[in-house]
């Protein structure tokens, strides 16, 4: 009796299966939502029906079914077995997904539930995390339609010490595209017109499908005209033709051209826009230094603020033109090879200035409102927008400039006379002193240099004696006073005096009249002697004088 139960208790050890390991069982009953497992040496065990059974599928078990479970303990209270389906199914699945992770295989799953930050997938009997980054290429909006369908990942990371595994789809899905990628660049080439799917529709540009590589097609390739925003062309699901216009094999990046295929309106442009052409066109964009204005579609010409006004010198174009106004331009230059036009405004109308002196030749009397003072003289307001400039000296005849300007004020109306027109300066010079005539010139019109005057005194002074011609006022100096030193003295006259004395300059500019008693004796001498007698004859100065004076008596 030893023997045998020596012999029994050594094949009960030898036969039953450890606890913590996976062990083979038959269904032997199905019932209120369990399976009844026979796992052998007279253990039976339950298991939940649901662990049969796969994310979002019914069980499929029934009785006599063979099946593996995970033995957690021999025999539970109610002497049962305590097994599990799933433990063993995630044992079996581990195995499995360690060596897919080494050989960098892919494996199937399904996606069965959302957590924080992704969703889970059943490997097989091993729950995966899948991040939402590793969802699609693309953020995914409704991940409904992937929901419980069986579908490959690649596996990132895997701790079976932890439990955890990592998966991804997007690099499933990379891969397969980049290797329909390659297909589909294999089959282009550069010039090729090809037929796409707009995809997406950026500022810059649109996305194009090509048949699984999209393109990019920029919004300066749009069209030969300007293009503000790609959505006045084209929209998302459109069918268009466009032609590669460059593929980088490396990156797999194509360029896509739509005005390549139309014709290229400058190749006409040099025919159509001659210089100093005159041509009517639209205001298309308005920026700090001027205005782009298209002459048609695809070609633009910019029309510099320099050229936009005659009169408006620093103000900024969109007070000048605004967006979509038609306007009329002049063709100033064209480069062929920048595809630039250089446009002019201004040229369509007359110079200001011109027309200005035209109607308003010197002498001409203008009236117009003080604009600006300054410390050089008045601005004064004139037709078209135009100003003329009296200067200080030009203000008053009597008064200093600096002393006249002070009458005026900003917004007075005042007259004027035109003096100079300078059409290449710009410049329009007036004179509100000439109004009243030149006092000047009318007062020595015809006094002439050489000539005998008489004048008036009107003040002595140490060096000389202040004199007054026909109101115009001048200085004789003390040294020409008198051809004798001795009688150059100013005392000797008196206030109210009239005194002949000689014209030695007539200067305009100055207004000065240049007088002197002492030429006009010396030229007295010169005259007497050439008439009544010379230094041979022995006469004596006073004796050809004497005869001057009785010739003059009689």
């Amino acid at each position: 009796m030893e023997e045998f139960e020596a012999l029994l208790n050594e094949s009960l050890e030898m036969d039953t299966p450890d606890e913590g390991t996976v062990v083979k069982g038959k269904v032997i009953a199905v019932e209120a939502g369990q399976a009844i497992i026979d796992v052998g040496y007279k253990m039976e065990g339950r298991v939940d029906l649901k662990e049969f059974a796969n994310p979002g599928e019914a069980p499929d078990i029934t009785v006599g079914d063979e099946v593996e479970v995970y033995l957690r303990a021999a025999e539970n209270a109610r002497g049962e077995a305590v097994i599990s389906r799933e433990m063993a199914r995630r044992e079996e699945a581990w195995d499995r997904l360690e060596k897919a992770y080494a050989d960098d295989a892919r494996v199937e799953g399904a996606i069965f539930g959302r957590v924080k930050g992704g969703f889970t997938v059943d490997l097989g009997g091993a729950v995966a995390f899948l991040p939402g980054s590793q969802v699609d290429v693309r953020p995914v909006r409704d991940a409904g339609p992937l929901m419980g369908l069986k579908q490959p990942f690649q596996i990132l990371k895997m701790d079976r010490r932890r439990g955890n595994i990592v998966v991804s789809r997007r690099a499933i899905l990379e891969e397969s595209r980049a290797e329909q990628r390659a297909e589909v660049i294999g089959n282009l080439s550069e010039g090729q017109t090809v037929e796409g799917v707009v995809k997406n529709i950026t500022e810059y540009g649109a996305f194009v499908d090509l048949g699984g590589v999209d393109g990019l097609l920029h919004v300066t390739d749009m069209a030969w005209r300007r293009v503000n925003h790609p959505s006045e062309i084209l929209s998302i699901g459109e069918t268009i033709n466009v032609q590669v216009i460059k593929i980088n094999k490396e990156t797999h990046r194509i360029s896509l051209g739509m005005k390549q295929l139309q014709e290229d309106p400058w190749d006409l442009v040099a025919a159509k826009y001659p210089l100093e052409s005159v041509h009517k066109g639209r205001v298309t964009n308005i920026t700090d230094y001027g205005a782009f204005v298209e002459l048609e579609p695809g070609v633009e010409g910019l029309v510099h603020v320099s050229e936009m006004s005659w009169t408006k010198k620093n103000v900024h174009p969109g007070k000048i033109v605004s967006t979509s106004q038609e306007v009329e331009v002049m063709v100033l230059e064209i480069d062929q090879a920048k595809r630039r036009v250089s446009l002019g405004l201004k040229q369509t109308m007359r110079n200001p200035w011109e027309v200005f002196a035209e109607t308003h030749p010197e002498g001409t009397q203008v009236e117009g409102e003080v604009k600006n003072i300054t410390e050089f003289g008045l601005f004064i307001g004139l037709d078209n927008d135009i100003d003329g400039m009296v200067h200080l000296s030009d203000i008053s005849w009597d008064q200093r400039g600096e002393d006249a300007i002070q009458q005026f004020h900003k917004g007075d109306v005042v007259k004027a006379v035109v003096t100079e027109v300078d059409t290449d300066k710009e410049r329009i010079s007036l004179s509100i002193k000439a109004l009243d005539g030149d006092p000047f010139a009318e007062a020595v019109g015809g006094v002439k240099r050489g000539q005998i005057i008489t004048v008036t005194v009107t003040a002595i002074e140490d060096g000389g004696i202040e004199v007054e011609y026909e109101g115009m006022k001048s200085f004789i100096r003390r040294s020409d006073l008198s051809r004798d030193r001795a009688e150059q003295r100013p005392e000797r006259f008196q206030v109210g005096d009239h005194v002949d004395v000689r014209v030695t300059n007539v200067d305009a500019k100055s207004r000065r009249l240049g007088l002197s008693i002492k030429a006009r004796e010396i030229a007295e001498e010169k005259e007497a002697v050439e008439q009544f007698g010379s230094s041979d004859s022995g006469a004596s100065l006073g004796d050809i004088l004497g005869a001057a004076l009785n010739k003059g008596d009689e």
